[in-house]
């Protein structure tokens, strides 16, 4: 979504590295660029302008152009200030002193409601919860059939009955504290425009209810009328936060960047996929760091962290380190990879990422030809890949349905990483045993001592630069650096 106005912050960044000191008018340059770019991404322009006069302010205060790295100072002043226009924290969900916490989730026709009330009861139960959907929306054909659906999907209970909305709610209140349900998600009607129907409906199911939280979902791929929305909502229902569809698709970003300085809510949530896991809490630093370029690892390691089993982990790690990584361990890996999301939105999380590389457009299809090959291997095939000869290929080939050559070319670079595995994993063991030596040779002298790869001084000698065992103040060793010289 925020690709363009990434590209455009990049151009405005690299002009300013390129200068040694900065001018008052090269500010004044730099934020003339950065307003048309926020203008461009659909951003309301009282947003914009107060964007601008806040970084100007700081800019101007902190005597950037005076200062040893200009250029830094103004990149770190607009984070932070994107940042604090995006929400500033993380909204927090508390819960009910007495249960259960309540969620009524409102919004338009087509914003994607009852998709998201699913997402939402998912993500309580990762929580520890037991969340009840219930099917308000009794104006859509089939709306309380799809919540079904998607709630058997997640093994979640869906309430509804064939009365009027608010009775549905009234009951399912009941039903919820009967059942020992600690999280109630109530998914009401919507419609193509705002009406004072749907407000009245809508207000008198919150009258029943009384939600601890009321979140409006709204399309990020509507631009400046999702604010509008937002502001219509929550004058009749004082919303408490918004949940944001669509944030994987190629909208300018205006929406995001606009709805909590014009409403004066947080984004509480986003959707990022189709998938029901798609769905995530809005961070606002991490989003901001996005947007610059500077990648969000923090996300990148929630979702390894949800898909990697640990034991698993340390075992690939440890056949790695003994040099014994096989095609089977290597088709486990993929496997692994494919459940945190599209290649392509992995590498947009990743710091330092080239934007030539960033911006490739990745066929997830080429990995399923990779596993189909792998899979198309016999045990002894994928433990000692030098068995495949001519026939062999062929067959694989056949099988995969690929062409031999494909096969050909995955076995070949299988054998280089394998290679260049195995010689790392040698590196770590002989750093290993040398960190270990050095520690008790360092502990026998009495020079400080060694824990954790952290070094404790003596006193008198001065703070001394923290660093791991075997690497320089560079981060680097001897061997790395031959290892990387015979790469290239």
């Amino acid at each position: 979504m925020f690709d363009s106005l990434s590209d455009r912050f990049e151009g405005i960044f690299k002009g300013l590295r390129g200068k040694g000191k900065l001018k008052e008018s090269d500010v004044d340059e730099a934020l003339r660029e950065i307003r048309l770019a926020l203008l461009e991404a659909d951003v309301n322009f009282t947003v914009v302008k107060g964007f601008r006069d806040r970084v100007k302010e700081r800019a101007i205060g902190s005597n950037v152009h005076e200062a040893l790295n200009p250029a830094q100072q103004i990149i770190k002043i607009v984070h932070e200030e994107l940042v604090s226009t995006l929400g500033g924290e993380t909204m927090q969900i508390t819960y009910a002193a007495k249960p259960p916490t309540v969620v009524l989730m409102a919004g338009l026709q087509g914003a994607g409601k009852t998709t998201n009330s699913a997402k939402l009861a998912l993500w309580f139960k990762s929580q520890g919860r037991n969340p009840l959907l219930v099917g308000a929306d009794l104006q859509r054909p089939a709306a309380v059939e799809q919540l079904r659906t998607l709630g058997a999907q997640i093994d979640v209970p869906v309430f509804s009955e064939a009365s009027d909305p608010v009775t549905v709610a009234r009951s399912a209140m009941e039903h919820a504290r009967t059942n020992g349900r600690d999280v109630v998600i109530v998914d009401t009607a919507g419609r193509l425009s705002i009406d004072q129907e749907l407000m009245a409906e809508v207000g008198e199911i919150s009258d029943v209810v009384e939600p601890n939280y009321t979140f409006l979902v709204i399309d990020a791929m509507t631009g400046q009328d999702a604010v509008n929305t937002a502001e219509a909502f929550h004058q009749t229902l004082a919303l408490d936060g918004v949940i944001l569809t669509k944030l994987d698709g190629d909208a300018r970003g205006g929406a995001a960047l606009s709805v909590k300085e014009v409403v004066g809510r947080p984004i509480a949530f986003a959707s990022t996929g189709e998938k029901l896991e798609d769905f995530e809490q809005f961070h606002p630093d991490r989003l901001a760091g996005r947007i610059l370029g500077m990648g969000d690892m923090l996300t990148l390691i929630e979702k390894a962290e949800q898909v990697y089993d640990e034991e698993e982990a340390e075992q690939a790690a440890a056949r790695i380190m003994e040099g014994q990584f096989t095609l089977d361990d290597f088709l486990d890996q993929m496997q692994q990879l494919k459940k945190m999301g599209p290649l392509n939105n992995l590498l947009g999380l990743m710091p330092g990422m080239p934007k030539e590389l960033k911006n490739q457009e990745i066929d997830d299809r080429q990995v399923a030809r990779v596993e189909a090959i792998i899979r198309s291997m016999t045990t002894d095939e994928r433990a000692k890949p030098e068995l495949i000869d001519g026939s062999r290929r062929a067959r694989i080939a056949s099988g995969s349905g690929t062409k031999p050559n494909e096969v050909s070319q995955l076995v070949t670079q299988f054998k280089q990483m394998q290679k260049l595995m195995k010689r790392m994993g040698g590196m770590g063991t002989k750093r290993m045993k040398k960190a270990k030596g050095g520690a008790n040779k360092r502990s026998k002298k009495g020079k400080g001592s060694r824990v954790q790869g952290r070094i404790t001084p003596k006193k008198g000698e001065g703070a001394k630069k923290l660093m791991l065992p075997g690497l320089d103040e560079f981060g680097q060793n001897e061997e790395v650096a031959a290892l990387l010289e015979e790469l290239k």
